[in-house]
């Protein structure tokens, strides 16, 4: 990106007479597509792995590691934010006001020194060795159900339960969970000449383990929250587009000389963001530990249930917003509306609380619901809700520029100008989205909060569950030690 900025002969010459400027030629469109491709597949292995990586150098065997887990997840936003409002500002200053190379070149120099510090600190951190593919054996685990898919269990049902030294991520070992039991149909032993001498199978693609089936149940019991996180990224990906349109269609002007620029507008949500974020972590922890005797947390569910209400809220203000500042541009017959842009404030910080509250308790439910194992899975889930929440919602928005603009009418949607729109009822289209994603959360979703699987381990005499013995004895029920959740 840097050098297709420094060098002119990678991009168009310069235009001179607007609107009729210079095409890039393939070759050129090439090189920037190539850079945003190798962007595009570094952030998609810095941003899940960084949040694992980070969550395993903390113990959650003590009370003090988790505690200080739960914090991890703020804290990282909050720099996470604060990088953000710094590349928005003076990195953005310097490439539209001095230099598109400097611009450009400042981020490079601070991913070459990111990469320096890391290494540096290499020796200190708790590193765990890969064992294993999680997508791999959740591949066995769908073909195994699907090839057994019509085995009926019973109370004489022998299941394939290898122990504890057999596991292939890290030793750790799930507890089995009543949910999603169709899935443990891939462990059914349906026939004994599935397991060889070392009673392991014979064919992994038709037998597979109760560990293995847990760890895509773990997915999947995800899926639900995701859904929900999804809705609530659409509501705060609208500030980044149509808010961004409202504040050039109003009186940017702060005294004489000075015009805000319309993409500093997304600073008041990272500040929003950052200033909860502080205020939950510095004073309100604090004082619930003085007064309680012990830090009390804001659970997740009702973290995101505000999150929710909070997005619903921010769609309603800028609903109403943009029908002020729309009739006071069309009284004004002007572009820009008189109004100043400091009535979009209130809707900005209102999407950064929403983040705050939402996409962190999301954020920290991914990662503490999967296994350690599949902590960069959860990563990669959240960002992905991130990225379909930004397809959806301009899937929504061309799904409602072609319902609204049949026989010759103006869409609520498309155009140069807001005020010959309707995005007001747009924002109370997506208000209403918010609705029925807090009625979807509290009466599903938010019932498959908390019910991540101790890794905490109880002995008891189960039913039916087959180890993986080495002594080359014949398997027998109610031989083997399979752990439950001690809740």
């Amino acid at each position: 990106m840097t050098l297709t900025a420094g060098i002119h002969q990678l991009r168009p010459a310069n235009c001179t007479d607007r609107p009729h400027c210079q095409w890039p030629q393939p070759w050129q469109l090439g090189i920037l597509f190539f850079a945003l491709a190798m962007l595009s597949v570094g952030a998609g292995g810095i941003r899940p792995c960084n949040i694992a990586f980070g969550a395993d150098q903390f113990d959650t065997k003590t009370e003090k590691g988790r505690a200080q887990l739960e914090s991890f997840f703020n804290w990282w936003y909050f720099t996470f934010t604060i990088a953000l409002v710094i590349a928005l500002t003076g990195v953005v200053y310097i490439q539209t006001n001095v230099s598109w190379t400097l611009g450009f070149a400042i981020p490079t120099l601070c991913l070459a020194f990111s990469i320096a510090i890391f290494l540096i600190g290499q020796h200190t951190y708790i590193r765990k060795k890969p064992q294993g593919s999680v997508f791999s054996d959740m591949a066995k685990v769908i073909t195994a159900v699907c090839r057994k898919c019509k085995l009926k269990t019973s109370d004489r049902t022998r299941y394939y339960d290898p122990g504890p030294s057999e596991l292939d991520h890290n030793n750790v070992r799930l507890v089995r969970t009543d949910r999603f039991k169709f899935l443990e149909k891939a462990a059914i032993i349906s026939d004994p000449s599935e397991l060889n001498e070392q009673l392991k199978p014979k064919n992994v693609w038709r037998l597979c383990s109760l560990q293995q089936v847990e760890e895509l149940k773990c997915l999947l019991g995800i899926l639900p929250v995701w859904v929900t996180g999804i809705c609530c990224f659409i509501v705060m990906d609208q500030q980044n587009t149509f808010g961004v349109l409202q504040v050039i269609q109003t009186n940017r002007s702060i005294g004489k000389h000075f015009k805000v620029p319309p993409g500093w507008m997304n600073l008041v949500s990272m500040v929003a963001l950052s200033i909860w974020i502080f205020i939950y972590e510095c004073i309100y922890i604090r004082v619930t530990k003085k007064i309680n005797k012990k830090a009390t947390r804001l659970s997740m569910s009702l973290r995101i249930r505000i999150g929710i209400l909070l997005s619903i809220l921010c769609m309603l203000v800028a609903a109403i917003v943009e029908q002020k500042r729309r009739d006071s541009a069309l009284r004004a017959k002007s572009f820009t509306s008189p109004m100043s842009f400091a009535v979009l404030l209130p809707q900005f910080a209102l999407s950064g609380l929403n983040e705050a509250f939402a996409a962190v308790s999301i954020m920290e439910f991914f990662t503490t619901e999967m296994p350690e194992s599949m902590r960069t899975v959860a990563g990669a889930v959240f960002f992905l809700s991130l990225s379909i929440a930004n397809y959806l919602g301009s899937l929504i928005v061309n799904i409602i520029h072609k319902a609204t603009s049949h026989g010759g009418r103006n869409s609520w949607l498309g155009g140069n100008d807001l005020n010959d729109n309707k995005l007001d009822y747009y924002y109370y289209l997506i208000a209403a989205l918010g609705v029925l994603n807090f009625v979807y959360f509290n009466f599903f979703a938010s019932h498959f909060l908390g019910k991540k699987p101790s890794n905490d381990t109880k002995k008891v005499q189960p039913k039916n569950s087959i180890p993986n013995q080495q002594n080359g004895e014949p398997p027998q029920e109610k031989v083997f030690d399979i752990t439950i959740d001690p809740r």
